[in-house]
């Protein structure tokens, strides 16, 4: 009864043109014209369908599995990896002085999307490979750059992050793990790391670990925190690969869902490494690799929801029980009773919200390094700073809502593993938790975003979405109305944690301003992919202002309740 993928390359092309602007990198990407564009999403696509969907059910069953120190990656995955690294998908943005191909990151994102969809063990491989690509890009030495970019992006080597430690969770001031200088010249890595995703396997004959960790004459706290790079296997200055570093995976855990993807607790006995970058500064340079990855999270919401939805969608037109709701008709299809109607149709109307908020903020990543003036870049940066949390977090809940909601179609089949709409909902719940926790990005939103250069970002924001608005003709003038009202609750809302800045009341609203945020900012794309295609798309942005934006009001003053409650609650 599983039913199959087909990826979504239209609706991404659509997107990128109509909702996100990809139109405005042509002038630094004259290259990426829709031509390109069509080949390289269609080519994705059919790679996508044909080599890594297929393995999901497998991976979801077999696992990757641990025995004598090493990992094997689950049945298929190996294999279709290395098909992946041949056909250059892991090089799409990267720079070509080290083999990347140079496109606009947006083109990436999207492509990402159509793999997490596929598998999202699969994809969680290469997308912290490319987080790594952006940190060394960033602050590697030209020795550094020279020696693994090459081998990272072409897909040689792969990739992890190594932060998160048994006793300090998303709290990285009390990480332990220590650097101590070797004597010549090198560091030797020593302590436990967990929740390494992909931390150790047999897919490539190396991996690269950005890592975490503590100098000995370190200061307490974030300011003593470096960053450094050690591989599985010894390279020499040729780029050889040599015999084992003194690391090894101590086990893979035994998780909800992803049940391909390896995450290792990882154990540094003496691992010879490198610095990156400066001492003390390893926080701010991980935060590079972070935000990338981030960003990819949210995609893989939106991917996972793409998944769910459509098949619940093929089931809901194949499952017959009782009349239509809509012409009597007996023996109907469930699609025509509707509430199911209504609950797939909300469903896909968050995935093109989703997907357009994901899409947008990587184009504004793009243009805050290549758009033509110092003054464009800013404002990019900008709306890239704000729409990441919002992306990770808003797209991620609603990859779980709508995994949910596609298991709720299929009713009880839904719970029987079989049908494959279990794995679905399962593979999605790690999603809000990893890369910063969901509340995590609310605090950073609510805080450092809000507060930066006085709260521009969000009078921008704003701004643009009101621009919009006037454009909204008969057909959407409900939407119009909604959209207002959504703009005016983030203001008040957002001046409201302004001046509770730093105060247990923001901090107990912050998440429910994230979530009004990305209420808002789906209505605004579907907004303007309605402006660009009426019909369908006129349809489920009506839907999603009616079911959803209507409660963007109550989301402000939910916001601003303050936590004098919390501070009488007695939970026990």
């Amino acid at each position: 009864m599983r039913m199959s993928f087909n990826p979504p390359s239209a609706d991404l092309l659509f997107s990128l043109r109509h909702v996100a602007g990809l139109p405005n990198l042509l002038e630094a990407f004259p290259e990426a014209d829709e031509q390109m564009q069509d080949a390289i999403l269609n080519a994705a696509a059919e790679f996508t369908r044909n080599v890594i969907a297929p393995l999901n059910r497998i991976g979801d069953q077999k696992g990757a599995t641990y025995a004598n120190g090493r990992v094997t990656a689950a049945p298929g995955y190996a294999d279709a990896y290395r098909q992946f690294a041949a056909g250059g998908w892991n090089s799409l943005a990267a720079d070509p002085e080290y083999g990347g191909q140079g496109l606009p990151k947006a083109l990436e994102v999207a492509v990402f999307e159509m793999v997490q969809a596929g598998s999202l063990a699969f994809g969680l491989c290469p997308m912290l490979t490319l987080a790594g690509i952006e940190a060394l890009q960033k602050y590697g030495s030209d020795r550094q750059k020279a020696l693994y970019l090459p081998k990272m992006i072409s897909g040689e080597w792969t990739g992890t992050m190594n932060l998160t430690e048994p006793q300090a969770g998303s709290d990285l001031a009390s990480i332990t793990t220590m650097a101590r200088p070797d004597g010549n010249g090198g560091w030797t890595l020593h302590g436990t790391k967990i929740y390494i995703t992909w931390g150790d396997h047999d897919v490539t004959d190396n991996i690269v670990h950005l890592i975490i960790a503590r100098t000995p004459d370190a200061p307490p706290g974030v300011k003593g925190i470096s960053l450094f790079l050690t591989t599985t296997y010894a390279v020499d200055e040729d780029g050889k690969v040599g015999g084992r570093n003194d690391l090894r995976p101590g086990s893979i855990e035994h998780k909800l869902g992803i049940h391909a993807s390896p995450t290792c607790v990882m154990l540094y006995e003496g691992a010879k490494a490198e610095l990156v970058g400066e001492i003390g500064q390893g926080l701010p340079q991980m935060f590079t690799m972070m935000n990338a990855a981030r960003l990819q999270v949210g995609v893989q919401g939106v991917a996972i929801a793409e998944r769910a939805y459509q098949q619940a969608l093929e089931f809901s037109r194949e499952r017959r029980q009782g009349r239509s709701g809509f012409d009597g008709a007996p023996s109907a299809p469930i699609y025509d009773h509707p509430d199911v109607r209504k609950t797939l149709g909300l469903m896909k109307a968050k995935i093109e919200a989703g997907r357009g908020l994901c899409l947008s903020t990587a184009v504004a990543a793009d243009l805050a390094i290549h758009a033509t003036s110092e003054d464009l870049r800013a404002k990019a940066k900008r709306r890239e700073e704000i729409l990441t949390p919002i992306a990770k977090a808003w797209s991620t809940d609603m990859g779980v809502a709508v995994a949910s909601s596609g298991v709720q179609v299929h009713g009880g089949m839904g719970f029987i593993e079989e049908t494959g709409a279990a794995q679905h909902y399962r593979d999605a719940r790690i999603l809000p938790i990893y890369e910063g926790t969901n509340g995590i990005q609310a605090a950073d939103l609510a805080g450092r975003k809000l507060g930066m250069e006085n709260g521009l970002a969000l009078v921008e924001l704003v701004a643009d979405i009101r621009a919009t608005i006037p454009k909204l003709g008969a057909d959407l003038w409900a939407l119009s109305h909604r959209l207002e009202d959504g703009c005016a609750a983030m203001e008040k809302a957002g001046e409201w944690l302004v001046s509770k800045r730093g105060t247990p009341d923001a901090a107990a609203g912050a998440t429910v301003f994230l979530q009004l945020c990305g209420d808002v900012c789906g209505g605004w794309m579907l907004a303007k992919g309605a402006l660009a295609d009426p019909g369908q798309r006129t349809a489920l942005a009506r839907l999603y202002g009616e079911q959803v934006l209507a409660g963007a009001p109550a989301l402000a003053d939910a916001a601003m309740q303050g936590a004098e409650d919390l501070t009488e609650l007695e939970l026990v």
